[in-house]
């Protein structure tokens, strides 16, 4: 393992670098949904829908781009998926219609693929022992949710929606072209021979595959939910503006990239799924503490953040599990299954809180349903995974 270390930390930071870049290209539209929302007159749930499209490519495409990553590796993909996703960073930003903004935003979700390149990537640099950690680390990379939250609604009131978008295809590219130039793939990794389809096939007999599956949808669907329509939801309940929307939903971002590595590491110590049960636990209490709508700030701000730490913790947790479960020729197109339904996970949530919150004008069903889907995660795994 000695000359594969000599690469380490550097594919490390470039992968954990390109996946922040990708994931604040995935997220342009949720900081943005109030203006959207003024502009084009839109129904609370026609807002939901704007957001949440993205996340559907990008969770379904997950699929297809673990599989290539497997063939081509990460180096190459992550390359081709900074270049693919400058035009619809650049559309969004032209679009004035809900229609376009809508089609947009559906291929909006090419950048948030890059999550199913850098799992495999990174494993293949680190020994089994330390693959908790390194994809922790890899994972605070949807950190680019929080730059994404705080910055875009900066930079349009500055440089406007199309100069905004412009910035963002050219740092696309300058990712892109770093990628290609200064990572490479480790020399442990080798391309996968096998037919795409027989993968797929073999990866969907695998129990750990639909089990994990399951606990990142819980896990990280909670966090894409929430830094997604987060904004949305501090104006409607809170009238923050949208700029201070933005800075808070950036706070809970931050706080789950933070803990994603630390819940990594601590997989690898005291095991994923006492990380998980404790990552779990906290999300429901945290749920059922903001049903109550609390005060601004405190305790409704303290909640939100606890609500990232946990959630966090859970998505470095899975990741770790699946490093114990499934045999590293596997990884890259079970982590792509795997971060589809994570992805999907954040797909329903926002679509659900519209409905609510235009139904009932609040929250609190909203926030009943995920506390219940976070006990039943938290049973599940404590029932399925007694003997690791």
């Amino acid at each position: 393992m000695g000359e594969p270390r000599k690469g380490q930390v550097r594919n490390l930071v470039l992968a954990t670098a390109a996946f922040a870049v990708t994931f604040w290209a995935w997220n342009l539209i949720g900081p943005l949904s109030g203006s959207y929302s003024r502009l084009l007159r839109l129904s609370p749930t026609q807002t939901s829908l704007l957001v949440a499209i993205p996340v559907l490519v990008g969770s379904l495409g997950r699929i297809p781009v673990g599989m290539l990553a497997d063939r081509l590796g990460g180096r190459r993909m992550f390359a081709i998926i900074c270049f693919v996703s400058i035009v619809p960073v650049l559309f969004v930003g032209w679009s004035d219609s809900y229609g376009w903004l809508l089609f947009w935003g559906f291929l909006l979700g090419i950048p948030g693929t890059s999550f199913a390149i850098g799992i495999p990537f990174v494993n293949a640099w680190y020994e089994p022992a330390r693959r908790g950690f390194a994809t922790g680390v890899f994972g605070a990379g949807m950190g680019g949710t929080a730059l994404s939250a705080f910055c875009t609604p900066r930079l349009v009131e500055v440089l406007g929606r199309p100069g905004a978008h412009l910035l963002m295809a050219a740092l696309l590219a300058l990712t892109g072209v770093i990628m290609l130039g200064a990572s490479r793939d480790s020399p442990l990794w080798s391309p996968a021979t096998v037919p795409a389809l027989p993968r797929m096939r073999e990866a969907t007999k695998l129990k750990a595959t639909w089990q994990c599956a399951f606990l990142y949808a819980v896990a990280f669907g909670g966090f894409v939910a929430f830094s997604t329509y987060l904004p949305t939801l501090l104006q409607n309940v809170y009238h923050f503006l949208q700029t201070d929307a933005g800075l808070r939903t950036a706070g809970f971002s931050i706080a789950a990239v933070l803990s994603r590595p630390l819940g990594g590491t601590l997989s690898d110590r005291i095991g994923p799924v006492k990380v998980l049960l404790i990552s779990f636990g906290g999300t429901a209490l945290m749920a059922l503490v903001l049903a109550l709508r609390p005060p601004a700030e405190v305790p409704a701000g303290v909640s939100f953040v606890l609500m990232a730490f946990f959630l966090g913790l859970g998505t470095g947790g899975v990741f770790a599990l699946v490093a114990r479960l499934v045999e590293a020729s596997r990884v890259g197109t079970v982590t792509g299954l795997v971060g589809a339904a994570g992805g999907l996970g954040g797909y329903f949530p926002p679509l659900v809180m519209g409905v609510v919150y235009t139904a009932t004008g609040a929250y609190l069903i909203g926030y009943v349903l995920l506390a219940i889907t976070a006990l039943v995660a938290l049973v599940y795994t404590k029932r399925a995974f007694r003997a690791l």
